[in-house]
Order: structure tokens, then C-alpha cells, then sequence
């Protein structure tokens, strides 16, 4: 899972969301912060106090050459 900071421009302060790696939001912070690292910070805090498991795979790089370039 990862943490991320955001804010709008009708709601200038900072909060932060708990993605999965699909990108589907876990949990999102109600409370405002004045700037992007203490967002981050206690997004990072709630984080670690869930027990949800992030289920999704990561994607995998690629490891060897196109199949197109493989007869050749």
C-alpha cells in the first residue's frame, strides 16, 4: 500500500489517502494539515495501525527480450 498527499484548489490544506496497489482507495484522512510532509507523516502513522493486507499484485518488470526479437 502506499501513502499519498493531496489537497484541491477549493481545499488548499493537505490530507492523505491510503491506496492499494490497484490504485483503489483504502482509507482517506478527515483531519487538515498545513503541509505535505505532516500529511504524509501521519498517513504513514495510520498506516502501519491497519490490518489490512494489500492484495494486489505489483507489476513485474520485464526480465528478458521481446518475443519479437527472440526468432532473430
Amino acid at each position: 500500500m502506499q501513502v499519498v498527499a493531496f489537497s484541491t484548489p477549493t481545499r488548499p490544506e493537505w490530507r492523505w489517502r491510503i491506496v492499494d496497489y490497484e490504485g483503489a482507495m483504502v482509507e482517506e484522512s478527515y483531519e487538515t494539515f498545513r503541509s505535505i510532509a505532516t500529511a504524509l507523516t501521519d498517513g504513514t502513522r495510520r498506516m502501519g495501525e491497519l490490518t489490512v493486507k494489500d492484495l494486489a499484485e505489483r507489476s513485474q518488470r520485464f526480465v528478458g527480450r521481446p518475443s519479437y526479437f527472440r526468432g532473430r
